[in-house]
């Protein structure tokens, strides 16, 4: 008997304190899972008997505030960000029964998430402006249109494969705050230049950066690794088809990429094909990496035989008057590759580095209405070991490069540091609120409440078509939480309970989960603000929220509709 995955949602929060209340909640709905006790009523969420649809709207609320203010309103993220705060404070207090303590540490929580996230921002704009005053990125952006005239293809490279390896390197936003400034110098619209490498690098956030988030994923739901490889690396190398797709798509629609097709299906399959194998022969920490370094390779065999449409020819510039070779302008990019490598691949470096740890310890909270929230430690920054910190030993080392070489004028520090503040400053004021309020939406179980109302629609006899919404709960999770590794964290057990209690296969419905936290990372506001604080856009970030919205809500759907594909295969395999 199938068993509608909406009935789960309603015991999740004695699930994830007791897990005998599942196996009560199976015994309740007839499902024979063995003989266990029974838990009393009190372990239960006194919401229970509540509409869930009613906590789906209240839930709702701070999104759709956000999203109307931000894209309709054209308000930018700081106020936009700041006003869905206060909607957020109210409906937890009213509706969910947040008390003033929960919503001080929720907030506590997100300025510390916000300082991990800063760190990256600040040192990634010092690194990028030091680059650019010596001349650098422009000439990259020459090097580029000299490796081919194509300017779809160019994005592609950029915004698609580049981004994938840096997301296999470093990951944490890096991607866009390094592709974007990159795509802007090489004449690219400033929304370009961030939707491209938001949506460019989200395939690779799961097997990305040493897989984090796929080993979360892995603890949190104590499902072995091996036995999910094989779905996720499926859907993850589908939907990094969809990605580059899109990419294209960002300059000239349809008819781009209907035109870049091959050269789209060759990369993209070289990629998807690397990253299965990696993750499928256990080595799943380095999927990411290896697909972006297969990628690079690929691009650089493509563009030796594809000529492009003369319509997409991209436009020549003239030379900076200081003439740079491309070896030079790339040190920045490969002194930071080197350092990352050393410090994540030498296990003495990495422990030194990571000596120095900033955190704090936040007690157990509860809802007045029985959601709990245990006992947990801030996310902690190492000091010296953080991909800040990173940053900002290849800025330094840029720095003095660039000035042996003789590429900097007087004043060229205060310059950069000037520059850096005016981008970064309204991120960082922006960020806070924006985050707070995820976590708040988080500790009062609005984000739970999100993902039941969605999963309502499939309850019953469709809960069969229930892999069709498992990727939007997980891309749901980290547009919410702007992280790919909390959505796992958070919806990892409840996609595991619903599938088991459906009757389909865990190991699918787990697989769909983390591809649409992959894909939601595109979505995450923090990476938005990253990415339009490196090309001018701060307090204008609606423009580039659409676009990503509307590409990452049609990729998750289509992930969705991929994982039931694959669920038909095997039952009919079967």
């Amino acid at each position: 008997m199938l068993i509608g995955p909406v009935l789960v949602f309603h015991h999740m929060k004695c699930i994830r304190t007791d897990p005998n209340c599942f196996l009560a909640l199976a015994d309740a709905l007839g499902q024979d899972v063995g003989p266990v006790g029974k838990p009393t009523a009190t372990h239960c969420s006194k919401r229970f008997w509540l509409a869930p649809m009613t906590d789906f709207l209240l839930a709702a609320l701070p999104i759709a505030t956000i999203l109307f203010l931000m894209i309709k309103a054209n308000w930018g993220a700081a106020r936009a960000g700041a006003a869905a705060w206060f909607v957020t404070v109210a409906i937890a207090m009213i509706a969910f029964g947040a008390p003033t303590d929960m919503l001080i540490i929720a907030q506590a929580k997100g300025v510390m998430l916000a300082l991990y996230i800063l760190y990256i921002v600040w040192a990634a704009l010092i690194l990028y402006f030091a680059a650019e005053e010596a001349g650098a990125i422009k000439t990259i952006g020459r090097a580029i249109r000299q490796l081919t005239d194509d300017r779809p293809l160019q994005l592609l490279i950029l915004g698609y494969v580049f981004a994938t390896f840096l997301q296999g390197v470093a990951g944490f936003g890096v991607p866009i705050a390094v592709i974007a400034p990159l795509l802007l110098g090489m004449g690219f619209s400033p929304v370009i230049a961030v939707a491209a490498p938001m949506i460019g690098h989200s395939w690779s956030v799961l097997f990305g950066n040493m897989a984090t988030s796929f080993e979360a994923l892995i603890g949190v739901t104590g499902i072995p690794g091996t036995e999910l490889t094989h779905y996720s690396a499926i859907l993850l190398g589908l939907s990094g088809f969809t990605c580059g797709a899109a990419v294209l798509w960002l300059d000239g629609g349809f008819r781009t990429v209907r035109r870049r097709i091959v050269p789209l299906v060759l990369i993209a399959g070289v990629m998807g094909v690397v990253q299965y194998l990696m993750a499928n022969y256990g080595v799943w920490t380095l999927g990411g990496l290896t697909a972006g370094i297969a990628g690079i390779v690929t691009s650089i065999i493509v563009t030796r035989f594809w000529k492009p449409h003369p319509d997409d020819v991209a436009e020549t510039t003239e030379d900076d008057h200081h003439h740079m070779p491309l070896i030079e302008a790339l040190t920045p990019y490969l002194v930071f590759m080197v350092i990352v490598g050393i410090a994540t691949f030498i296990p003495p470096v990495e422990d030194f580095l990571s000596g120095l740890r900033l955190t704090f310890d936040f007690p157990a909270v509860s809802t007045d209405l029985g959601w709990n929230i245990d006992a947990e430690s801030a996310k902690p920054i190492a000091i010296f070991g953080h991909p800040g910190a990173l940053l900002l030993y290849t800025a330094a080392i840029s720095f003095a490069f660039f000035k042996i070489r003789g590429r900097y004028d007087n004043g060229i520090a205060r310059r950069i540091w000037q520059r850096t503040v005016k981008s970064g400053l309204p991120t960082s004021i922006g960020m806070v609120p924006v985050i707070g309020l995820a976590i708040i939406m988080d500790h009062a179980g609005m984000t739970y409440a999100l993902a039941e109302g969605g999963a309502a629609l499939f309850s019953g006899s469709f809960a069969i078509a229930y892999p069709v919404v498992a990727p939007a709960i997980g891309a749901l999770g980290a547009f919410m939480t702007g992280s790919t590794n909390n959505s796992n964290v958070v919806f990892g057990m409840f996609q595991r309970h619903t599938a088991e209690l459906s009757g389909i296969s865990t190991a699918l419905v787990l697989a769909a989960q983390a591809t649409g936290a992959s894909l939601g990372s595109m979505l995450a506001p923090s990476k938005i603000l990253v990415g339009c604080s490196t090309v001018g856009l701060s307090g204008k970030e609606g423009p580039v929220l659409s676009v990503v919205l509307k590409t990452g809500v049609l990729l998750t759907a289509l992930c969705g509709f991929m994982a039931l594909g694959l669920l038909l295969i095997a039952m009919i395999g079967g």
